[in-house]
């Protein structure tokens, strides 16, 4: 490559434009949506809220619902690694019990939604990473010497898979006390087996 080349090269810079106009648009969405009407949730209306043409937010995310999508996995992000009271069974006891409360909410589902309504599968993904993470975080906790009756893959699919099916495809809602029966019977289920 010649040095005149380098000179015109454009090298992404973190946190530089790229990440301003993101950071608009984002806003814009949400402020739209705290507006409540669902009708003013155009492409056209996050353009001109956030100060970008329409053409930024079609060639970043291609459709409305890719951006609702990504906005949706960023607000699903958590906030805080989970409580930690010294005990890990209880540590995950109280973490089921708010991620249940969150997800099962009116808000928690219509982010579900839109995370599930992007035409890609990376925002799905990065909402199952987060949970993971939360977990692996927890099942760390455990005392040297104890014995761990579970692992992250069986919590996902005894615990988190059934619930998220309640929130998403049934009218009733996952309530704490079948949540904590599910953790319970995993839990169980590996200790009969150490």
């Amino acid at each position: 490559m010649k040095n005149s080349d380098r000179a015109t090269e454009v090298v992404p810079r973190p946190g530089g434009r790229s990440a301003r106009v993101q950071a608009a648009v984002f806003k814009a969405v949400e402020e739209l949506k705290q507006e409540g009407d669902p009708s003013g949730l155009t492409v056209p209306a996050i353009a001109s809220r956030a100060g970008v043409t329409p053409s930024t937010i079609y060639r970043r995310w291609g459709t409305l619902n890719e951006l609702l999508s990504e906005v949706a996995a960023r607000n699903l992000r958590p906030d805080a690694p989970p409580e930690k009271t010294g005990n890990w069974r209880n540590d995950l006891a109280i973490w089921l019990q708010q991620f249940v409360e969150e997800m099962s909410s009116e808000p928690g589902r219509e982010m579900l939604r839109e995370v599930l309504g992007g035409e890609r599968s990376d925002n799905a993904g990065q909402c199952s990473a987060y949970t993971r993470q939360q977990l692996e975080t927890i099942l760390d906790r455990v005392a040297e010497g104890e014995d761990l009756p579970t692992d992250v893959d069986k919590l996902l699919d005894r615990v988190i898979a059934p619930i998220m099916y309640r929130i998403l495809f049934t009218a009733e809602p996952p309530d704490r006390e079948w949540a904590q029966t599910l953790l319970d019977k995993t839990l169980e289920s590996g200790q009969s087996r150490c």
